[in-house]
């Protein structure tokens, strides 16, 4: 055994042991378990949930968005954007130091400085990196030379066109900082051998079994009480693919941290209110809050589309009778204990800055008006109605079967068709479905992410408008938005924009989702936001 395979061997053991012999040392290892194994701990490849995580504790970017999602200074201590919102120049701090790495001179980690985002974003655009993260400046720079760096504290950004969310897209972690020369060096291989500025710094990963992160000792964040974060000495993630394994070790004190509820054992914990069992009353902690993940059913309503010629769904009439038919009170209690909130605003969900229920009216349940509807469309009682397929996949076959029992007492007559995420995602992305499950799930926290799925110019293939949906005045609006800096003045032209699209109907808002965190009760200074980000750097655990 060479010297290498027996240092990480080593280090396993003595951080699986942890729970018991670290903290008699006054060290403190946060256990929790990744459900999927890691895709890249690269940024420029960050384009899932598990990897979104480890990789907010490695790296940092330009700005970061506090728990209730306001933008705030991170490597850049200010920014000033220009009056025709097109230049957008940052102000660095100079504090800042990446990890310590061979790579670097006498294997000290360096200051962090302009001209590394300068390469950060270069290397999203570039082809040949072919990044999942490109699409956040594809379309809004020129090309590499719209990143520029005049001096070592200063980072500007020039678009081609205004982009008011522009500070909330840089809190995606595809926008993190990394070091030109270690990734030089390594080439694809920086996927695992990470090096950033963050809170904690890379030691072990043995894929789709555990990783280790340790304490960056020079990390320049201060907690509000001044302290130097982070708190924790260790991060230890394992890859348990089963979620009742997962469960029973989280109850039984291994892992300090878990994420959502498995509907498997979902029933166990909560009541259909959505409070903690007796069994598991004060055992442990569950942090729940609005999550931005919209859970719909889509329509597609382009008539110029072979597949919607003989579709009844191409009738606004029916869209609305679906729409008013579904109890979606009832769906949430007894099939989501509770945990979301009815979709009964637009798109944009709740969580996300300017949602406002009373700005935005969706759809009530209302059965007596589905039924007006209905024969108002030419279909009394469902008479002359084809059946309509509805396409969805396994994990949500309850909520699907539901909808069918709700629309099948109004007389519209559906047949379910289960498939897998992956085949439903290419039948959509194609226009190959009338009828189907759907969830947005936030990019960044800007109500725009949720308008551009109607904006007709993203209608497939050029975009995410699944649904075909094409209004004049909803992309007015739209491009309006785009021009108007104010954020109070935005969020008005983005109500105007979602009360469109729910008169029009070409989604069912089911419900908004809520994130649910379990910790152990010895565990403070956890996150609660509406990206379910998993912030660790302010977490003690006592």
């Amino acid at each position: 055994m060479n010297k290498l395979i027996f240092f990480c061997c080593a280090l396993l053991l003595g951080l699986s042991s942890c729970h018991n012999s670290d903290l008699s040392k006054g060290k403190t290892v946060f256990n929790i378990n990744l459900d999927e194994g890691l895709t890249s701990l690269d940024p420029a490849f960050c384009r899932n949930q598990n990897t979104t995580w480890m990789d907010n504790q490695l790296y940092n970017g330009l700005v970061q968005a506090d728990d209730s999602l306001n933008i705030r200074p991170c490597i850049a201590r200010s920014w000033r954007v220009s009056t025709d919102g097109l230049t957008y120049t940052f102000h660095l701090r100079n504090d800042v130091y990446f990890h310590d790495d061979p790579l670097f001179k006498d294997g000290k980690g360096r200051k962090a400085v302009a001209s590394d985002f300068v390469y950060s974003f270069g290397r999203l655009i570039d082809p040949k990196i072919a990044s999942s993260g490109s699409w956040i400046f594809s379309d809004k720079v020129e090309s590499m030379q719209s990143f520029t760096a005049p001096n070592d504290s200063t980072f500007i950004i020039k678009l081609k066109q205004p982009f008011p969310p522009l500070l909330s897209l840089l809190t995606a972690q595809y926008a993190d900082v990394v070091p030109h020369e270690v990734v030089d060096y390594y080439g694809k291989d920086f996927r695992n051998h990470p090096v950033g500025t963050g809170p904690f710094k890379f030691k072990y990963w043995k894929e789709g079994e555990v990783i280790v992160l340790l304490k960056n000792e020079r990390y320049w964040e201060k907690d509000k009480d001044g302290s130097p974060m982070p708190h924790l000495d260790a991060i230890r993630a394992t890859f348990i693919g089963d979620k009742q394994t997962a469960f029973m070790e989280f109850v039984t004190d291994k892992l300090d941290f878990l994420n959502d509820i498995d509907g498997s054992y979902r029933d166990d914990i909560l009541t259909k209110s959505g409070q903690i069992t007796q069994k598991y009353k004060g055992k442990f902690i569950l942090n729940s809050a609005p999550l931005l993940n919209t859970v719909y059913l889509g329509m597609l309503v382009d008539s110029s589309l072979p597949i919607v010629k003989h579709s009844p769904l191409k009738l606004l009439k029916v869209r609305q009778a679906i729409n008013y038919a579904i109890d979606k009170q009832k769906m949430i209690k007894y099939l989501r204990n509770s945990l979301a909130t009815p979709g009964n605003a637009g798109f944009i969900p709740t969580g996300m800055p300017g949602f406002d229920p009373q700005k935005v009216k969706g759809y009530n349940y209302n059965p007596e008006k589905a039924r007006e509807l209905l024969a108002e469309a030419g279909f009394p009682n469902g008479k002359n109605l084809p059946d309509i397929l509805l396409t969805t996949t396994i994990g949500y076959r309850d909520l699907i079967e539901y909808v069918q029992g709700q629309l099948d007492q109004i007389g519209i007559h559906t047949r379910v068709e289960i498939t897998q995420g992956a085949s439903l995602r290419e039948l959509v992305s194609k226009n190959g479905v009338n009828f189907f499950y759907g969830s947005w799930l936030a990019d960044y926290p800007d109500g725009e992410n949720y308008l551009s799925v109607f904006y007709s110019k993203n209608k497939i293939p050029w975009g995410p408008n699944y649904t075909g949906f094409n209004n004049k005045k909803f992309d007015y609006l739209f491009d309006e938005s785009y021009h108007e800096p104010d954020k109070t003045k935005r969020y008005a032209l983005y109500q105007q924009m979602d009360n469109l699209v729910m008169e029009q109907s070409p989604v069912v808002i089911l419900y908004y989702d809520k994130l649910v965190n379990l910790y152990q009760n010895n565990i403070t200074g956890y996150s609660k936001n509406a990206l379910n980000l998993l912030v660790l750097k302010r977490v003690r655990k006592k």
